[in-house]
């Protein structure tokens, strides 16, 4: 069987080494990012080109892959002028990697299946070096019988697949999970700049804390920054308050109201604010600390 074009948006850290892989597997690549140097180690591996606009790349593609930063972006590459929606070809799909809006998702999704193509939301969990290798996690939503012809093409990018129904499914479970990682990382740096400040050693704290019920690889990352000063968990506290953010909207959209979600939202915003944004996340443990002292 002949594999499909893939037209790949966001040659990020994450998104330039699922492109490898592609590229690795022998896949057609058409490919746009505003770093064209990126762009340019794509091109040099050898059977991919770049488009000139999103739509050109939606009308040379059988699937278009985003793994973009935020929904404002997706959106406005979807629905720009020479935008992806304006170029995508009858039965092709559009797969969002980001972490987006779940109701963005779902408008974008129906538009599209007005031109008669269809859209999966599939967040990503692991990280870049397990992009490279084909090991991510995926977490899809969407039609099934969309979810089964490209099934395929995703198991040659992840390890784990989990399909999770309609549409925007995919966006809910990541923002969920990230709620759950983040305050998480948060509570914990938290409680080793009380601690600290208690007069109570760090390395005590998690030799104590970690024989129990609350030990975790989050736990782990902290520990390796409040205790080692070694900063390990790839993801920045600016992506965490964007995800935090979202998260509280799509909470808003519910009709409800997540309250411990606020309260991280506010000390990552706070830690943005302090200059922090581009630290990883258990770095939060300094602005804990000046709170501390």
């Amino acid at each position: 069987m002949t594999k499909p074009v893939i037209g790949f948006i966001g040659l990020g850290l994450m998104g330039g080494n699922m492109v490898e892989n592609l590229q690795k597997r022998g896949f057609e690549l058409v490919v746009m990012d505003l770093n064209k140097d990126a762009v340019k180690a794509v091109i040099d591996r050898g059977n991919a080109r770049e488009a000139t606009s999103p739509k050109e790349l939606a009308a040379a593609s059988d699937i278009v892959m985003l793994c973009l930063t935020t929904s404002d972006v997706v959106e406005k590459l979807v629905y720009g002028d020479n935008g992806i929606l304006a170029g995508i070809k009858e039965g092709a799909v559009l797969i969002d990697f980001g972490t987006s809006i779940p109701a963005s998702t779902r408008k974008i999704g129906a538009d599209l299946a007005a031109k008669g193509a269809a859209m999966l939301d599939a967040p990503l969990g692991r990280t870049p070096a397990h992009a490279t290798d084909g090991l991510l996690n995926i977490m899809v939503g969407g039609d099934k019988a969309t979810f089964e012809k490209v099934k395929p093409v995703l198991e040659e990018q992840g390890e784990n697949i989990f399909y999770l129904g309609a549409l925007g499914n995919g966006h809910v479970t990541k923002l969920v999970n990230n709620f759950m990682g983040m305050t998480t990382v948060c509570t914990m740096s938290q409680a080793f700049a009380v601690a600290d400040r208690a007069g109570v050693d760090r390395q005590q704290l998690f030799d104590i804390m970690s024989t129990g019920p609350s030990n975790s690889p989050f736990m782990g990352f902290c520990k390796n920054y409040a205790v080692d000063g070694v900063s390990d968990l790839g993801f920045s506290l600016n992506n965490a308050n964007k995800d935090l953010g979202y998260f509280l909207k799509m909470a808003e959209d519910l009709g409800t109201r997540a309250e411990i979600a606020e309260g991280t939202s506010h000390n990552l915003q706070a830690a943005v604010d302090a200059g922090m944004g581009n630290g990883n996340v258990p770095e939060i443990f300094d602005y804990f600390l000046k709170l501390a002292k």
